[in-house]
């Protein structure tokens, strides 16, 4: 039976999950775009999709004004909407997960932009699309995506989306290496839902999300998560990656196509 061991991380995925979305798109990239997000990141520290990938949640550090401003734009809450977005009821004045994607996705298409904001914008692009595939950032305002519900496992206190942040992923005791051979064994998403929207790309994607949220089992019964709940669990953490992964370098390869 699966160990869980629950962090506390406030971002979606943690380090780790960010990290292997960005790999599996690196899998992806078409010669142009692998040469053009290259050339975008050169100076980083790490200049690769992985070694940026959670640079939007640092910035709560780095940054702390980009930070705050930015702080809605990794989630939007549509649970108690039946999984239905609707623009002016959920994302009040551009701040949420949907616009802040096709707004930096834009930026990013748009070479009359510096590369120093395009580099910014691929950036978000990384992250967002991550976010976008982490069921709790497109369910219940009520709760705050699952932060406010508490769960215990094994005695210890957390609550449902550091759970399924990175406690899902911890609980297979796995590095990212192996990790990431995991999930490249899983069947290649079907190319039908890959293919990136003109706008609005994360529109379907936290739809989808949501639905995966309100799921039966999701919220446990009693707050108590068991070995049981991570084997029923993990493995759609794992689909959700993959699918981030691929659809990630699906847009990459749309916005940065030859002009």
């Amino acid at each position: 039976m699966l160990a869980l061991a629950i962090a506390l991380p406030a971002q979606a995925w943690g380090p780790l999950g960010h990290r292997l979305v960005a790999r599996l798109a690196e899998d992806g990239l078409d010669p142009q775009a692998r040469a053009e997000t290259a050339r975008l990141l050169r100076g980083e520290a790490e200049p690769t999709l992985a070694g940026i990938a959670s640079w939007a949640d640092d910035l709560r550090a780095e940054d702390p004004d980009l930070g705050r401003r930015s702080a809605p734009w990794h989630y939007v809450n549509i649970g108690e909407s039946g999984c239905r977005y609707q623009a002016t009821r959920d994302c009040p004045g551009g701040d949420c997960i949907v616009a802040a994607l096709d707004a930096q996705v834009r930026i990013l298409a748009d070479r009359g932009r510096s590369d120093a904001e395009r580099a910014q914008a691929l950036k978000f692009v990384v992250h967002l699309v991550g976010d976008a595939h982490q069921p709790l950032h497109a369910g219940y305002g009520k709760d705050r995506g699952g932060n406010r519900y508490q769960v215990n496992h094994a005695g210890k206190g957390s609550n449902l989306h550091s759970l399924w942040d990175s406690g899902l992923l911890n609980s297979a005791r796995l590095g990212e290496d192996a990790w990431l051979a995991r999930l490249r064994a899983l069947p290649a998403p079907d190319a039908a839902v890959l293919s990136p929207r003109a706008t609005d790309a994360a529109l379907p994607w936290v739809e989808q999300s949501c639905r995966l949220a309100l799921a039966p089992g999701v919220y446990p019964p009693g707050h108590v998560i068991d070995a049981a709940y991570v084997q029923a669990h993990l493995p759609t953490g794992e689909r959700q990656l993959r699918l981030a992964g691929a659809r990630l370098a699906a847009l990459l390869n749309a916005v940065l196509a030859a002009h």
